[in-house]
């Protein structure tokens, strides 16, 4: 039962283009779609945001499924390129089971279908999609039987903010590198200042949070002299148009650098405090 009604009209749009482009090229293929991602923590910036969705089969595509799903994304990025409609195609016995063991699958990405990627395929997708996730065809959220753990939850963050966050850091140490220079960026600003509040409060709370919920915990939980870089993140991402709170790009690296690196060390002592 779809409960969508409350989409933003870009979103519903596209949701509905999709389902229509999906019916035409392969038939009673996908028999459930949800979103998650800023759409379903009711976050979503049509500038900044994609729209994150999970689509269910019965069987895992196969090799004709799978060129009849690439015709229907081609033609979606074709007649809009953005937001980027992305996600994931999994069947429903995928959901009922912990997603870090499932195979890899079909995975959409800025538009592009790869037939046999991870994707997106990890806790946080399965317990956003058990918790807020919105239904746009099939059955109702709370009809689904979908796997939650919160302590795989819990080991799967503190991992990321290794495994992915630790790593960016080390990339951009060097400024003159292309990862050091984006390090220069409004968007490298929000993007590590809010991703890295968002696993920390996982990892305080159990719960899971928008970009912005994430800038206002922060906020919040955070003294000086981390304030400015977090106001200045939550500047960027909610589009305010206003002078930057930082004279130079390079005196705002030194911050988004350096609050990140603190967000990770005590988001794995929360971690190792909440696991004992």
């Amino acid at each position: 039962m779809p409960d969508n009604a409350d989409l933003p009209p870009i979103v519903q749009a596209i949701v509905d283009r999709y389902l229509e482009t999906a019916h035409a090229e392969a038939p009673d293929l996908v028999e459930g779609l949800y979103l998650v991602g800023s759409v379903a923590l009711d976050d979503f910036r049509p500038n900044q945001s994609d729209i994150d969705f999970v689509a269910v089969t019965t069987d895992r595509p196969d090799a004709a499924a799978c060129e009849a799903l690439t015709r229907v994304h081609t033609r979606l990025r074709t007649q809009q390129r953005r937001p980027f409609f992305d996600g994931l195609y999994v069947t429903w016995r995928d959901l009922a089971d912990d997603p870090r063991g499932i195979d890899p699958g079909p995975n959409v990405h800025e538009g592009v279908l790869s037939p046999d990627r991870r994707g997106e395929r990890h806790p946080v997708t399965w317990h956003l999609l058990a918790q807020q996730g919105i239904c746009c065809h099939g059955h109702a959220v709370a009809d689904l039987t979908i796997w939650r753990d919160p302590r795989a939850l819990a080991a799967w963050t503190n991992g990321n903010l290794d495994s992915y966050w630790r790593r960016l850091l080390d990339r951009g140490r060097r400024l003159l590198t292309p990862y050091g220079l984006a390090g220069l960026t409004a968007w490298t600003c929000a993007w590590c200042v809010l991703g890295v509040s968002r696993l920390h409060y996982t990892l305080a709370t159990g719960a899971i949070t928008s970009k912005t919920g994430a800038g206002l915990y922060a906020r919040e939980t955070f003294a000086e002299p981390w304030q400015r870089v977090i106001e200045e993140a939550l500047r960027i991402r909610r589009g305010v148009d206003h002078q930057s709170l930082y004279r130079s790009p390079l005196a705002r690296r030194r911050d988004v650098w350096a609050f990140t690196h603190m967000v990770i060390a005590d988001g794995h002592r929360v971690y190792a405090r909440r696991a004992t």
